[in-house]
């Protein structure tokens, strides 16, 4: 009976988690190396429909009529459109108006980062190989 290695194939076994942990480790240290920036507040510009510019403001205003009709009759299909749909539209403004950058580090750490991301990939895709 012959032992398997990873991915059901004759590469190591060893390699594979080796791989494993250094994909882990580097986009650990990447991702922890982006700084997120919110570039929203109220009366900003949240999206455009047509060159007009949508405010978060503007999309709260259907939201507290959706609210006030689902308040008043729980099974009227307009006022969850309009608040589910204002939900919507204000999770995605947020999330189209936020900004990454990568904090300041040295070059001694971005290739370290590099090395453990991508030195993981190869020595996980080279234990999948066939031997």
């Amino acid at each position: 009976m012959s032992t398997r290695g990873a991915g059901g194939t004759d590469g190591g076994t060893g390699s594979f988690l080796i791989g494993v942990i250094m994909i882990i480790g580097g986009g650990y240290l990447l991702l922890d190396g982006i700084v997120v920036r919110p570039n929203f507040g109220f009366g900003s510009r949240v999206f455009g429909i047509g060159g007009v510019p949508i405010t978060s403001g503007m999309v709260l205003i259907p939201f507290m009529f959706g609210i006030g009709m689902v308040f008043y009759n729980s099974k009227n299909w307009i006022g969850w459109l309009l608040a589910g749909g204002s939900m919507v539209a204000l999770v995605f403004g947020v999330i189209a108006n936020m900004t990454l950058q990568l904090e300041r580090m040295s070059a001694f750490d971005l290739i370290v980062i590099l090395v453990l991301l991508v030195g993981g990939i190869g020595l996980f895709l080279r234990s999948l190989r066939a031997g």
